[in-house]
């Protein structure tokens, strides 16, 4: 992976240079900047790059590179896995090649094909390319947003990054943008195309864009189709299996050193037992915390399945257990993601890319397999909401009420797990299906949120409704399946907003490639060619998934409950960050900031507190966004990026 930028405009190689330096973290292994200065009126242009090699690490691979006697340039950030493939037919078609990388049959395929070849690809991207003979910049984001690419314009000008960081110089002023501050409240994060940032602005997956005579034209180039087919079950977990096994495989591509995390759950156990088929030679990195600090959380640790799985399996096991210096680590952190994601899973995602960066570059993820494959136990509880439907609405409101009136979350623990989940279960029981689903994904009502915000935020965001994208996406899929209908809000918005988004920056921040084989474009294309009773199977989630590995896993893998990925987050805000939270959400701070009513702060943390409510994650996104506050909007930008040390 890499590091990308530039602009369209106003600027000089000083501004391609500073916007670079801004993400040297991401591409430690070279730099470079090509400037284009103005032409018959035409405004000059920029890019900037910054290489993390993997694919012919020779200098022949440097970025920017050109094609086309210097008429077209790119500066690329991802991996293109078919692109031997691609390379040989256009070689057919009269192509040479000086390289061996993907970056040069993407400039061809684009010299060939124009836009259109966008559908050729199987990879995850984002990249720009500079017509210098028509003086225009096309820009473009992969199928599901593995990568990201954001912009913004100023000052006439139009400038692109890999990360927000790099767009801070030319912003005229920074600030909070109050209607997406509600949206990252609700959701934990923003959804695309809006960041919490004024005029900052993220392409969505699957998009993509043309600058030209000053104007952006944006255009959706694919799109998650469901045209079930009618199969045996046999069948079709044959054809999971046989994909799951391509896609690994197709991205094991690498000429530097190359592994796999593993949890010991149903996906990263897939890709590593996948991985085995391939080659002997396999290594896989395991973190967890010490069994204090889990004591609170309401998932198990996954230390002893990974432990034995990289035993069953014969890999070349790495285990870590982890006591991050949280204080000093979560600001470097928020600094990272450029804009507030209050996951604390963003934590252990740079840990063990830390851990991992001493021996490998390149690491699979089990990522996306709930998201294709309906693992959430959100999907579940929708299924099981479902059954109720035929009860009147009032009646489904009487229960919601029980619900809420006799169980409690009790102790601390791994019973809260779920019995918050039946206090959610129950909070969407009397909506119909969208409203419901969208009550399981978030962690406000809006009630609660009202409560929450300052009286004249309160009134600014009155006619705000937080789920505007969600709906519109639900909308596009009005006819599908009720379970197709959910996976496919979750591509939309869970997946790239959350997920992708702190797997790449805590993977950049460790200068760590992360490829995510469960969500290969083919193995996806499958997914939506398989009846949604087969996804989600009576109560079993993920269930033609689990029958494709019957024969590849152990049992304990197939029926082992689900545990989430995260960190101790429970135990952190009522012991090493405690005194930050005293401080940094103190009534005086946040009525300085002018976004919170005081009172309804401290309530949330007393209620947390006292065991009454489970206000973790709350509490953590009050404290994100009011050190990503100090960070982004307090401080003049430094360009450069805190050193993220050895945690251990």
């Amino acid at each position: 992976m890499c590091g990308i930028c530039g602009f369209v405009g106003h600027g000089d190689a000083d501004l391609v240079r500073s916007m670079s330096d801004a993400i040297a973290h991401r591409g430690p292994d070279g730099e470079g900047e090509q400037c284009f200065a103005p032409r018959d009126g035409m405004p000059g242009a920029g890019l900037g790059h910054r290489r993390l090699s993997i694919i012919d690490p020779t200098p022949r691979g440097a970025q920017p590179m050109s094609y086309g006697d210097g008429r077209w340039w790119i500066t690329y950030n991802g991996e293109l896995y078919n692109f031997r493939a691609l390379r040989s037919e256009l070689e057919r078609q009269g192509h040479r090649f000086r390289t061996e990388c993907d970056t040069e049959v993407m400039l061809a395929l684009y010299a060939q094909h124009g836009p259109a070849m966008l559908e050729r690809l199987n990879g995850i991207y984002a990249f720009a390319i500079w017509d210098d003979e028509r003086r225009e910049l096309f820009l473009a984001r992969d199928r599901l947003g593995v990568k990201p690419l954001y912009y913004t314009s100023a000052n006439d000008t139009f400038c692109f990054a890999s990360e927000i960081k790099a767009l801070l110089p030319v912003l005229p002023h920074r600030s909070i943008r109050r209607d997406a501050l509600a949206d990252y409240l609700t959701f934990l994060w923003v959804p695309d195309p809006d960041t919490v940032f004024e005029g900052v602005f993220k392409l969505p997956p699957g998009h993509c864009a043309t600058f030209r005579d000053g104007r952006l034209d944006i255009r959706q180039w694919w799109d998650m189709r469901f045209e079930p087919e009618e199969r045996p079950m046999r069948e079709w977990a044959g054809l999971v299996r046989d994909c799951v096994g391509d896609s690994v495989r197709r991205q094991m591509l690498s000429d530097v050193p190359l592994g796999s995390f593993l949890s010991g759950g149903l996906d990263s156990s897939a890709v590593v037992a996948s991985m085995k088929t391939a080659t002997d030679d396999v290594t896989t990195y395991t973190v967890g915390f010490r069994q204090e600090d889990m004591g609170a959380e309401i998932v198990p640790d996954d230390v002893r399945f990974a432990r034995r799985v990289g035993r069953d399996f014969g890999v070349d096991y790495h285990e870590e257990t982890l006591q991050p210096a949280i204080v000093d680590l979560l600001p470097k952190v928020v600094w990272h993601m450029d804009e507030p994601v209050a996951d604390p899973a963003a934590i252990s995602t740079y840990l063990i890319c830390s851990a991992a960066r001493e021996r490998l570059t390149v690491m699979l993820s089990g990522v996306g397999g709930d998201e294709i494959f309906a693992g959430y136990p959100r999907h579940l509880a929708a299924r099981l909401s479902r059954w109720l439907d035929p009860l009147p609405r009032s009646a489904r409101a009487r229960l919601a009420g029980a619900i809420d009136a006799h169980v409690s979350l009790g102790r601390p623990g791994r019973l809260r797990g779920p019995r918050r989940n039946l206090l959610k279960l129950a909070r969407g029981l009397d909506a119909e299906l969208e409203q419901r689903y969208l009550t399981y994904c978030s962690y406000y009502k809006r009630s609660e949120l009202d409560e929450l915000l300052d009286p004249d935020l309160r009134g600014e965001l009155a006619g705000h409704d937080p789920y505007r994208r969600h709906r519109d996406y639900f909308d596009r899929v009005s006819g599908e399946h009720w379970l197709n209908r959910l996976l496919y809000v979750d591509l939309k918005t869970f997946l790239p907003c959350l997920n992708l988004s702190y797997t790449d920056k805590m993977s950049m921040a460790a200068s760590t490639e992360v490829r995510v084989p469960l969500l290969d474009d083919e193995l996806v294309a499958l997914s939506g060619r398989i009846p949604a009773d087969l996804k989600l199977h009576r109560l079993v989630r993920k269930y033609i998934f689990k029958r494709s590995m019957d024969p590849v896993l152990p049992r304990y893998v197939i029926r082992r409950m689900k545990a989430g990925f995260g960190a101790p987050l429970r135990s952190w805000l009522v012991g090493d960050l405690r005194p930050m939270i005293d401080d940094l959400l103190s009534p005086e701070r946040v009525a300085a900031r002018g976004l919170f009513d005081p009172v309804a702060v401290r309530r949330l943390i007393a209620d947390n507190d006292a065991g009454r409510t489970d206000n973790a994650l709350r509490i953590w996104t009050l404290l994100t966004l009011e050190l990503w506050q100090q960070e982004f909007l307090d401080r003049p930008a430094s360009g450069r990026a805190p050193v993220l040390g050895r945690v251990a």
